[in-house]
């Protein structure tokens, strides 16, 4: 009798561990929780992550001292930057630019991928 339960619980035991399966959505959660994505605008995101997050160094009148020479203030500036593959390369930490924002964490997930939308939408002003 007690073998049999021996047996029984290590049957159990092993049956529990081989159940164990690996969910792709909830090891790589998708960043649609809060993020709208859609309908991307300069003037609706864009340019509110941009004042928020980046124009303490790059405004037009810190840009010289503090932002290395890059002017992110107004959609020209932005979108210069934007067009040269600069602005991308910056917010996702590509190790060929210099990773912004400077000293501070990365821009959220969110945020990333509503800029890298406006861009490969034409980065429009509107």
């Amino acid at each position: 009798m007690k073998k049999i339960l021996i047996l029984l619980l290590s049957l159990f035991a092993f049956s529990i561990q081989s159940c164990y399966y690996d969910n792709e959505e909830e090891l790589y959660p998708q960043i649609t929780d809060g993020c709208d994505t859609t309908n991307v605008t300069y003037s609706n995101n864009v340019q509110k992550i941009i004042s928020s997050r980046c124009l303490g160094c790059h405004s037009d009148a810190s840009y010289k001292d503090y932002g290395g020479g890059v002017a992110l203030e107004g959609y020209n500036n932005l979108k210069s930057s934007a067009d040269n593959g600069g602005l991308i390369g910056t917010i996702t930490h590509n190790p060929d630019y210099s990773a912004m924002p400077k000293g501070a964490n990365k821009l959220d997930d969110c945020k990333i991928e509503q800029i890298k939308i406006w861009v490969a939408q034409g980065a429009k002003n509107n």
